[in-house]
């Protein structure tokens, strides 16, 4: 029953920012991990970036650090992701995923995780 919805994907310029959004069904609270997934080469799904709900504590992928940026708001149940200087390989559907309960560093590998979003779609052209 825990839904999580994803929001904000659009067609953006080389350069330009998004900002996703990802609502779940369940109240968030201290020791959830909750992150954000895209294809990756091959079309293989990777981690970009996680959140601890609680500790705060983040892991960002290398291919998108200093220009992305997740953070969640605990009381609208939603996490999120700035995109700034986006670029046309960010291109791709973005999936949010959650893990109840989890305890320690929150990975970036998706089959860890049990909630699945339908995905939004981020399209950056050159």
């Amino acid at each position: 029953q825990v839904q999580l919805v994803e929001t904000g994907g659009d067609s953006v310029q080389a350069g330009g920012s998004l900002r996703l959004s990802c609502t779940v069904s369940r109240s968030i609270y201290a020791g959830h991990c909750m992150a954000w997934f895209r294809p990756g080469p091959g079309k293989e799904r990777g981690g970009i970036a996680s959140i601890h709900i609680g500790r705060e504590n983040t892991v960002v992928a290398d291919s998108v650090k200093g220009r992305f940026t997740v953070s969640e708001d605990s009381v609208k149940d939603t996490v999120y992701l700035q995109m700034n200087s986006l670029r046309p390989e960010d291109t791709g559907m973005y999936l949010c995923a959650a893990i109840l309960a989890y305890r320690g560093l929150c990975p970036l590998t998706p089959d860890d995780y049990t909630y699945w979003g339908q995905g939004t779609q981020v399209t950056v052209s050159s």
